[in-house]
């Protein structure tokens, strides 16, 4: 069971969630080819997830500093928004969030990490994989059971949708 801290936004009110990419769909580990090509490991249960989320009409986004085009492409194949080469996310979260008709406490952000903090902190739910960095569990208001790249999105999206049949 993800652990929960106060943050003034119940679950079943978020709208719309951005994640981070490394370290949430990934384990944060890197595979680096000997032409330089990189590679990562996603886990296939948190795509079922975001289809269950696209289902039940949930904007959501990727906001990732990392610039490599894997990121992309796992976007694309889970048809998310995404932007990359973000070193400053929460301006980047506002804007996304403007241009979806939401307020920021609408929105779930789910990260892992110091960069991340910033958005957790904005966000109306901060959300960290279980295996987050502890700079950004202290800024989160949940903590999920599952670490990134290991079912962590589909836990949070079986949570959501959970909260929204129950209220």
């Amino acid at each position: 069971m993800a652990s929960r801290k106060s943050s003034g936004t119940e679950l079943s009110s978020i709208k719309a969630i951005a994640f981070d990419f490394d370290g949430v769909f990934t384990d944060n580990r890197v595979y680096v080819m000997q032409n330089g090509e990189e590679a990562v490991v996603c886990d296939r249960s948190d795509g079922m997830g975001i289809s269950m989320l696209r289902n039940a009409v949930v904007p959501m986004v990727i906001i990732s500093t990392e610039k490599n085009p894997v990121v992309a492409a796992r976007g694309a194949k889970l048809q998310l928004e995404v932007l990359q080469g973000i070193d400053d996310k929460l301006p980047t979260l506002k804007k996304w969030a403007d241009d979806q008709g939401f307020a920021l406490a609408d929105i779930a952000f789910v990260g892992n990490d110091i960069n991340d903090v910033e958005c957790l902190n904005g966000a109306g739910l901060g959300v960290v994989v279980a295996d987050a960095y502890p700079v950004a569990a202290e800024a989160a208001n949940m903590q999920l059971t599952r670490n990134g790249g290991r079912g962590a999105v589909r836990e949070f999206a079986d949570l959501l949708l959970a909260a929204r049949a129950t209220d």
